[in-house]
Protein backbone atom coordinates (compact mmCIF):
# COMPACT_ATOMS: atom_id res chain seq x y z
CA UNK A 1 0.00 0.00 0.00
CA UNK A 2 2.61 2.28 0.96
CA UNK A 3 5.13 1.53 -2.00
CA UNK A 4 1.33 2.42 -4.08
CA UNK A 5 1.09 5.59 -2.84
CA UNK A 6 4.74 6.47 -2.95
CA UNK A 7 3.89 5.72 -6.95
CA UNK A 8 1.11 7.38 -7.41
CA UNK A 9 2.40 10.74 -5.98
CA UNK A 10 5.83 10.57 -8.11
CA UNK A 11 3.13 10.35 -11.22
CA UNK A 12 1.13 12.67 -10.10
CA UNK A 13 4.74 15.02 -9.75
CA UNK A 14 5.56 14.00 -13.11
CA UNK A 15 2.43 15.05 -14.35
CA UNK A 16 2.95 18.44 -12.92
CA UNK A 17 6.36 18.93 -14.31
CA UNK A 18 5.30 17.66 -17.70
CA UNK A 19 2.78 20.66 -17.41
CA UNK A 20 5.15 23.22 -16.47
CA UNK A 21 7.61 22.04 -18.84
CA UNK A 22 4.79 22.52 -22.00
CA UNK A 23 3.89 25.73 -20.16
CA UNK A 24 7.36 26.74 -20.05
CA UNK A 25 7.63 26.23 -23.42
CA UNK A 26 4.73 28.00 -24.77
CA UNK A 27 7.49 31.09 -24.47
CA UNK A 28 10.19 30.02 -27.30
CA UNK A 29 7.08 28.89 -29.94
CA UNK A 30 8.31 31.01 -32.17
CA UNK A 31 11.65 29.35 -33.08
CA UNK A 32 9.43 26.05 -33.84
CA UNK A 33 7.94 27.40 -37.21
CA UNK A 34 11.50 27.75 -37.61
CA UNK A 35 12.10 24.36 -37.12
CA UNK A 36 9.89 22.76 -39.68
CA UNK A 37 11.70 24.15 -42.46
CA UNK A 38 15.02 23.19 -40.92
CA UNK A 39 13.94 19.42 -40.41
CA UNK A 40 12.50 20.04 -44.29
CA UNK A 41 16.17 21.05 -45.40
CA UNK A 42 17.61 18.09 -43.50
CA UNK A 43 15.79 15.42 -44.78
CA UNK A 44 16.01 17.12 -48.72
CA UNK A 45 20.14 17.18 -48.07
CA UNK A 46 19.93 13.58 -47.59
CA UNK A 47 17.24 12.43 -50.43
CA UNK A 48 19.54 13.93 -52.71
CA UNK A 49 22.67 11.87 -51.09
CA UNK A 50 20.65 8.94 -51.01
CA UNK A 51 19.30 9.23 -54.92
CA UNK A 52 22.66 9.74 -55.72
CA UNK A 53 23.70 6.40 -54.01
CA UNK A 54 20.79 4.43 -55.13
CA UNK A 55 21.62 5.42 -58.69
CA UNK A 56 25.46 4.41 -58.57
CA UNK A 57 24.41 0.94 -56.91
CA UNK A 58 20.51 0.04 -56.54
CA UNK A 59 21.18 -2.62 -54.06
CA UNK A 60 23.95 -1.07 -51.81
CA UNK A 61 21.62 -0.71 -48.91
CA UNK A 62 20.59 -3.89 -47.86
CA UNK A 63 17.27 -4.65 -47.32
CA UNK A 64 15.58 -1.03 -47.68
CA UNK A 65 14.79 0.23 -51.40
CA UNK A 66 14.89 3.88 -52.33
CA UNK A 67 11.64 4.53 -51.79
CA UNK A 68 11.68 2.53 -48.08
CA UNK A 69 15.10 4.82 -47.92
CA UNK A 70 12.43 8.13 -48.52
CA UNK A 71 10.48 6.53 -46.14
CA UNK A 72 13.09 5.99 -43.81
CA UNK A 73 15.07 9.25 -43.51
CA UNK A 74 11.89 11.66 -43.46
CA UNK A 75 10.03 9.57 -41.08
CA UNK A 76 13.20 9.47 -38.63
CA UNK A 77 13.86 12.83 -38.53
CA UNK A 78 10.25 14.35 -38.06
CA UNK A 79 10.22 11.93 -35.13
CA UNK A 80 13.71 13.19 -33.80
CA UNK A 81 11.98 16.24 -33.42
CA UNK A 82 9.45 14.82 -30.87
CA UNK A 83 12.35 12.41 -28.76
CA UNK A 84 14.60 15.35 -28.67
CA UNK A 85 15.42 16.94 -25.08
CA UNK A 86 17.81 19.02 -23.65
CA UNK A 87 17.83 17.32 -20.53
CA UNK A 88 21.94 17.21 -19.95
CA UNK A 89 21.54 20.42 -20.90
CA UNK A 90 19.40 22.44 -18.41
CA UNK A 91 21.34 20.29 -15.57
CA UNK A 92 24.58 21.98 -17.25
CA UNK A 93 22.88 25.29 -17.11
CA UNK A 94 21.63 25.09 -13.55
CA UNK A 95 24.85 23.50 -12.34
CA UNK A 96 27.19 26.72 -13.73
CA UNK A 97 24.28 29.83 -12.76
CA UNK A 98 24.28 27.92 -9.06
CA UNK A 99 20.47 26.77 -9.44
CA UNK A 100 21.12 23.34 -8.95
CA UNK A 101 20.47 24.04 -5.18
CA UNK A 102 16.84 25.19 -5.67
CA UNK A 103 15.97 21.99 -7.32
CA UNK A 104 18.25 19.86 -4.60
CA UNK A 105 15.89 21.70 -1.77
CA UNK A 106 12.60 20.77 -3.49
CA UNK A 107 10.81 17.49 -2.29
CA UNK A 108 10.70 16.24 -5.59
CA UNK A 109 13.76 14.09 -6.95
CA UNK A 110 15.59 16.19 -9.55
CA UNK A 111 15.24 12.89 -11.75
CA UNK A 112 11.23 13.10 -11.62
CA UNK A 113 11.77 16.97 -11.84
CA UNK A 114 13.80 16.73 -15.48
CA UNK A 115 11.70 14.02 -17.22
CA UNK A 116 8.68 15.62 -16.33
CA UNK A 117 9.23 18.98 -18.16
CA UNK A 118 11.08 17.26 -21.07
CA UNK A 119 7.96 15.03 -21.55
CA UNK A 120 5.95 18.22 -21.32
CA UNK A 121 8.46 20.10 -23.91
CA UNK A 122 7.82 16.78 -26.58
CA UNK A 123 3.85 17.32 -25.78
CA UNK A 124 4.38 21.02 -27.52
CA UNK A 125 6.66 20.09 -29.93
CA UNK A 126 4.14 16.92 -30.96
CA UNK A 127 1.89 19.44 -32.00
CA UNK A 128 3.82 22.60 -32.90
CA UNK A 129 6.82 20.94 -34.86
CA UNK A 130 6.41 17.12 -35.23
CA UNK A 131 2.98 16.98 -37.15
CA UNK A 132 3.09 20.41 -39.21
CA UNK A 133 6.52 19.07 -40.08
CA UNK A 134 5.09 15.56 -41.06
CA UNK A 135 2.88 17.28 -43.09
CA UNK A 136 5.07 19.48 -45.36
CA UNK A 137 7.51 16.69 -45.63
CA UNK A 138 4.94 14.26 -46.45
CA UNK A 139 3.78 16.83 -49.71
CA UNK A 140 7.48 17.55 -50.89
CA UNK A 141 8.74 13.61 -50.83
CA UNK A 142 6.92 10.76 -51.57
CA UNK A 143 6.83 9.53 -47.95
CA UNK A 144 4.75 5.57 -47.99
CA UNK A 145 2.68 5.35 -45.01
CA UNK A 146 3.22 2.59 -42.26
CA UNK A 147 3.28 -1.23 -43.09
CA UNK A 148 -0.24 -1.96 -41.49
CA UNK A 149 -2.51 -0.22 -38.89
CA UNK A 150 -0.60 -3.31 -36.45
CA UNK A 151 2.94 -1.96 -37.32
CA UNK A 152 1.79 1.71 -36.56
CA UNK A 153 0.20 1.02 -33.57
CA UNK A 154 3.44 -0.36 -32.37
CA UNK A 155 5.83 2.15 -34.00
CA UNK A 156 3.73 4.70 -31.35
CA UNK A 157 4.61 2.47 -28.32
CA UNK A 158 7.97 2.30 -29.65
CA UNK A 159 7.80 6.01 -29.99
CA UNK A 160 6.68 6.56 -26.77
CA UNK A 161 9.70 4.83 -25.74
CA UNK A 162 12.33 6.62 -27.64
CA UNK A 163 10.73 9.34 -25.50
CA UNK A 164 11.55 8.21 -22.42
CA UNK A 165 15.11 6.09 -23.54
CA UNK A 166 16.62 9.15 -24.71
CA UNK A 167 15.28 11.65 -21.39
CA UNK A 168 16.99 8.75 -19.54
CA UNK A 169 20.48 8.56 -21.45
CA UNK A 170 20.57 12.31 -21.27
CA UNK A 171 19.84 12.56 -17.51
CA UNK A 172 22.58 10.58 -17.05
CA UNK A 173 24.97 12.55 -19.37
CA UNK A 174 23.60 15.80 -17.62
CA UNK A 175 24.52 13.90 -13.98
CA UNK A 176 28.25 14.65 -15.21
CA UNK A 177 27.78 18.48 -14.77
CA UNK A 178 27.75 17.73 -11.03
CA UNK A 179 31.47 17.38 -10.95
CA UNK A 180 32.66 18.67 -14.49
CA UNK A 181 30.92 21.95 -14.14
CA UNK A 182 31.58 22.26 -18.17
CA UNK A 183 30.32 19.51 -20.06
CA UNK A 184 30.38 21.28 -23.14
CA UNK A 185 32.93 18.52 -24.76
CA UNK A 186 30.89 15.63 -23.46
CA UNK A 187 27.53 16.94 -24.67
CA UNK A 188 28.87 17.57 -28.81
CA UNK A 189 30.46 13.72 -28.22
CA UNK A 190 26.64 12.51 -27.17
CA UNK A 191 25.43 14.52 -30.45
CA UNK A 192 27.28 12.64 -32.78
CA UNK A 193 26.98 8.93 -30.61
CA UNK A 194 23.21 9.80 -30.62
CA UNK A 195 22.89 10.34 -34.47
CA UNK A 196 25.25 7.73 -35.61
CA UNK A 197 24.44 4.79 -33.35
CA UNK A 198 20.54 5.85 -32.82
CA UNK A 199 20.49 4.80 -36.80
CA UNK A 200 19.23 8.11 -37.67
CA UNK A 201 22.14 8.48 -39.97
CA UNK A 202 22.05 5.37 -41.31
CA UNK A 203 20.26 1.75 -40.82
CA UNK A 204 22.48 -0.10 -38.89
CA UNK A 205 22.50 -3.04 -41.87
CA UNK A 206 24.76 -0.77 -43.71
CA UNK A 207 27.57 -0.99 -40.39
CA UNK A 208 30.26 -3.69 -40.47
CA UNK A 209 28.99 -6.67 -39.43
CA UNK A 210 31.60 -6.40 -35.79
CA UNK A 211 30.12 -3.08 -35.15
CA UNK A 212 26.88 -4.49 -35.97
CA UNK A 213 27.13 -6.99 -32.71
CA UNK A 214 28.76 -4.24 -30.97
CA UNK A 215 25.90 -1.87 -31.19
CA UNK A 216 23.15 -4.49 -30.36
CA UNK A 217 24.19 -4.76 -26.96
CA UNK A 218 23.90 -0.83 -26.33
CA UNK A 219 20.27 0.87 -25.96
CA UNK A 220 20.85 3.49 -28.78
CA UNK A 221 19.71 1.87 -31.44
CA UNK A 222 16.07 1.95 -30.07
CA UNK A 223 15.73 5.43 -30.24
CA UNK A 224 15.52 5.55 -33.65
CA UNK A 225 16.12 1.99 -35.75
CA UNK A 226 13.23 0.42 -33.85
CA UNK A 227 10.76 2.27 -34.64
CA UNK A 228 11.67 2.99 -37.87
CA UNK A 229 11.98 -0.61 -38.84
CA UNK A 230 8.14 -0.51 -37.10
CA UNK A 231 6.84 1.88 -39.55
CA UNK A 232 8.69 -0.07 -42.38
CA UNK A 233 7.29 -3.25 -41.58
CA UNK A 234 10.78 -4.58 -41.42
CA UNK A 235 10.05 -6.62 -37.90
CA UNK A 236 7.33 -9.65 -37.49
CA UNK A 237 5.19 -10.12 -34.87
CA UNK A 238 7.86 -12.35 -32.62
CA UNK A 239 10.48 -9.41 -33.30
CA UNK A 240 8.45 -6.97 -32.83
CA UNK A 241 7.68 -8.10 -28.84
CA UNK A 242 11.61 -8.32 -28.36
CA UNK A 243 12.14 -5.48 -29.79
CA UNK A 244 9.96 -3.54 -27.45
CA UNK A 245 10.65 -5.14 -24.81
CA UNK A 246 14.25 -4.38 -24.97
CA UNK A 247 13.33 -0.88 -25.12
CA UNK A 248 11.35 -0.73 -21.77
CA UNK A 249 13.67 -3.01 -20.48
CA UNK A 250 16.82 -0.23 -21.03
CA UNK A 251 14.35 2.54 -19.68
CA UNK A 252 14.04 0.83 -16.48
CA UNK A 253 17.46 -0.06 -16.60
CA UNK A 254 19.02 3.48 -17.23
CA UNK A 255 16.00 5.34 -14.72
CA UNK A 256 17.71 2.95 -12.03
CA UNK A 257 20.84 3.69 -13.04
CA UNK A 258 20.47 7.79 -13.34
CA UNK A 259 18.95 7.90 -10.06
CA UNK A 260 22.01 5.65 -8.40
CA UNK A 261 24.52 7.79 -10.50
CA UNK A 262 22.61 10.74 -9.32
CA UNK A 263 22.61 10.33 -5.24
CA UNK A 264 26.29 8.87 -5.94
CA UNK A 265 27.49 12.93 -7.73
CA UNK A 266 25.50 14.91 -5.13
CA UNK A 267 27.27 13.96 -1.95
CA UNK A 268 29.53 16.36 -2.57
CA UNK A 269 28.54 19.34 -4.75
CA UNK A 270 30.09 22.92 -5.28
CA UNK A 271 27.62 25.51 -6.11
CA UNK A 272 28.77 28.69 -7.81
CA UNK A 273 26.51 31.34 -9.07
CA UNK A 274 23.89 33.41 -6.71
Amino acid sequence: MTAALALSRQLGDLLEFSRIGFVNILAFRLRYYTGIVTYLINVTVYYFIWKALYATDPDFAAGFTFAEMVTYVSVGWVIRSVYFNNIDQNISYEVIEGKIAMSLLKPVSVQTMQMGRALGESAFRLVMLTIPAGIVISLVFPVQGPASAMHFGFFLISLAASILLTGALNFIVGTFAIRMKSILGLLRAKYFVFELLSGLLVPMTMFPDTLQKIVAYLPFQHIAYTPLRLYLGKLNESDIYDALALQYLWIISLAVFGAWFWNLMVRKVTIHGG
